[in-house]
């Protein structure tokens, strides 16, 4: 019998690796249960019949009317995930429109689940984000004029702040039908329960006063 030729050993190896890995997860927590009754479709969603889909389930016009930016964070997130587009289930894309008055941010923020294209419609945006702790938590910051393309890369921090007096306007594409968000602030001092303060003086390098403070004050969710 010929040996097997140690190039095709490998190129075995090396194929079935590429295929065994996990898909990308569309939720935040997913616990394992024994129950099928229990279950729920890993996408959490259930699909239609598609014999009876029709033209208005890949129709979304939320992105028809200006977001409201009377707002402690001047900007206004409208999204289109599949939770507000239904004919995005399965596509691994979504939309938003994002809006800003004269000054206003979209604050620091990630999303777990898909990377972030952005083009600026109106306005001028000061946008950035920042790597992770293993390339040193650069920033990589642009000012964006009308017609400008950005892109923020998956799971990493990022903002947009609109530097003129004019308001903005830009659109984001994400590719994921279900991205997630998880803005910073919002999550680290506007946590319920709170997390405690011995973590977050420590975290932070303030003290237990200034903890108390952010910890009481609202954390207004634009999106």
């Amino acid at each position: 019998m010929k040996s097997f030729p140690v190039s095709l050993l490998i190129l075995a190896l090396a194929t079935a690796t590429a295929f065994a890995y996990d898909p990308s997860p569309l939720q935040d927590i997913c616990v394992a249960i024994n129950d099928p009754k229990s279950a729920v479709f890993v996408n959490g969603e259930f699909c239609k019949d598609p014999k009876q889909a029709n033209a208005d389930d890949f129709t979304f016009m939320g992105f028809r009317k200006p977001g409201n930016t009377a707002n402690p964070l001047g900007s206004k997130v409208t999204p289109a995930t599949v939770n507000e587009f239904p004919g995005l289930n399965t596509l691994g894309i979504s939309a938003a429109r994002i809006d800003f008055a004269p000054g206003g941010l979209n604050p620091p923020h990630t999303h777990p689940r898909g990377t972030e294209v952005l083009v600026v419609i109106e306005g001028t945006l000061l946008v950035g984000f920042v790597t992770s702790n293993q390339l040193n938590n650069t920033l990589f910051t642009k000012v964006l004029y009308k017609g400008d393309v950005f892109v923020f890369p998956i799971g990493l921090i990022h903002f947009q702040l609109n530097t003129e007096r004019p308001p903005a306007l830009a659109f984001a594409g994400l590719s994921s039908q279900n991205p997630g968000v998880i803005t910073i602030a919002n999550s680290v001092f506007g946590a319920k329960p709170p997390i405690s303060a011995d973590v977050l003086t420590k975290a932070f390098q303030v003290d237990k006063k200034t903890v108390d403070y952010l910890q009481a004050q609202f954390w207004y969710d634009n999106n």
